[in-house]
């Protein structure tokens, strides 16, 4: 800490030996401290809660995708909609017709959202007035009429609303968006809530190569058509591998095969990365939420010890000390629908396992999965219909396999306390008559992809254990 000057015209060679020493001291620190793993628990919780709120804001914001309509598309939809609600809708005003609109399609207004107008949550205003679709499209759901992202979409209805606009489009003189053109080959979904999401993800990464530069000229992979039921998003966090057969890794790139239209080069691709992580850490810092009724805790507790006793295993435990250890079913044992395991093909896995996606396979990738994941439950008593196509309404029908119903049909905002899941009307039969958009209101466990069958462990419980089990599963 002397003054440089103290030591002098005559002191040059001790100042400089000083100078040395020190340098040498930084450099073997420097050296050192590097050679330190970097332990990510301890970034301080406020900058993880930063990263996801900005994964979060990134989500609301930031348009991935062209434009699916833009606003005087939406506004003019309720022109092409049938009678009575079209003269509903021309008598009723302006928000009352959004309103309207926004049933019909099972759109979501986001909880913090008081605008008027603009995109719903699930879409992003491109800044040209367009709507552009995201993840929270489907991830973005309601129970009981409570909004929650991250809780999966069962209302929405992609198919009729992507009918409707390609009506208006033809009305207004528009050209036809992606969506448009890609519906003339692909379904988008046969039942209102459910998505033909996994033949998307292999359509869009079939014409990429291992490093994501868009390549036609890649053989077309066979298209398995069926409609799948989006999870809670909340689930993420305590699972190894993601989807319902658990074959893919758990990773920020794997997030983004949604967004891999040919208009978005490789480039492009590779720029998102770090978008796509912090969308990650909102997505890890979701937890699911609380039931909102009285529990009756003495039930619950005789619950618990017979959950832990008969479905632990599979599922896992819960509380302070519950631990979930993800475990995949074999599709002989758990018997639920076989269609989306066999839809996936193995091109398409090995396709995500030898490139980018993967880090070129550094992050393992089941080619082969034989069944199906048990998912972490929590939340689960929200989360409904169950299975992985989404084919049974409530909890109270997971625990009777025998009587599933054939048909079924929900209320908009209704909730089951006593059954724990979606209030609904149970049918035989399709009414006669329906619309295409009206039949897709009705899930019908008789077509392809949608059985409800299997999963039929519940069945050597008693009833009274049932009933407790199922109480235990609304505090969860």
């Amino acid at each position: 800490s002397a003054p440089i000057g103290a030591f002098g015209a005559q002191n040059k060679q001790p100042l400089v030996a000083h100078r040395a020493s020190v340098n040498l001291r930084f450099f073997v620190c420097f050296v050192v401290f590097c050679s330190i793993p970097f332990d990510h628990s301890l970034i301080a919780e406020s900058d993880r809660e930063s990263l996801a709120e900005s994964g979060y804001r990134i989500l609301r914001t930031k348009p991935f995708l062209p434009p699916d309509f833009d606003q005087q598309v939406f506004d003019e939809l309720w022109k092409v909609w049938p009678e009575p609600l079209k003269s509903q809708a021309q008598s009723a005003t302006r928000p009352e017709r959004r309103h309207m609109a926004f049933v019909r399609y099972g759109l979501m207004k986001a909880p913090d959202d008081e605008s008027p107008t603009g995109p719903a949550l699930g879409y992003v205003d491109d800044g040209h007035g367009g709507w552009v679709m995201n993840c929270l499209a489907c991830h973005a759901g309601k129970v009981a009429g409570r909004v929650i992202p991250g809780l999966p979409n069962t209302h929405f209805a992609l198919q009729t609303l992507v009918e409707d606009v390609k009506f208006t489009k033809l009305t207004l003189l528009k050209k036809f968006a992606h969506l448009d053109l890609a519906s003339f080959k692909f379904p988008f979904g046969t039942t209102n809530g459910t998505t033909n999401a996994v033949v998307f993800g292999i359509a869009l990464g079939n014409v990429r190569d291992r490093d994501m530069r868009v390549d036609r000229s890649r053989p077309s992979l066979p298209l398995d058509h069926h409609d799948l039921d989006a999870p809670p998003l909340w689930n993420f966090r305590k699972k190894k591998t993601l989807y319902c057969d658990g074959f893919a890794p758990k990773n920020h790139r794997v997030l983004m095969q949604f967004m891999l239209l040919p208009t978005n080069d490789a480039k492009t691709v590779y720029g998102w990365e770090n978008d796509f992580k912090a969308i990650q850490a909102w997505i890890e810092s979701l937890r699911p939420p609380t039931y909102p009724w009285p529990i009756d805790q003495s039930l619950a507790n005789q619950g618990e010890e017979i959950f832990n006793a008969n479905c632990s295993r599979c599922h896992g435990t819960y509380g302070v000390e519950g631990q979930y250890e993800q475990k995949t079913i074999p599709l002989d044992v758990v018997e639920t629908d076989p269609i989306r395991l066999r839809a996936l093909n193995r091109e398409h896995r090995a396709w995500i396992r030898d490139g980018w996606m993967s880090r070129y396979g550094k992050d393992a990738v089941d080619v082969e999965p034989a069944g199906y994941v048990a998912p972490p439950l929590d939340g689960i008593w929200a989360t409904a219909p169950y299975f992985h196509n989404g084919s049974v309404p409530t909890l109270w029908h997971v625990f009777h396999p025998d009587q599933r119903p054939t048909v079924w049909k929900r209320t908009e905002n209704g909730y089951d306390r006593i059954r724990v899941g979606l209030e609904i009307n149970e049918l035989d039969e399709l009414p006669k008559g329906l619309s295409p958009a009206d039949k897709r209101h009705y899930f019908d466990t008789r077509r392809r992809g949608k059985n409800a069958g299997g999963h039929t462990f519940p069945a050597k419980l008693t009833e009274g254990e049932r009933r407790a089990v199922l109480e235990y599963l609304k505090s969860i």
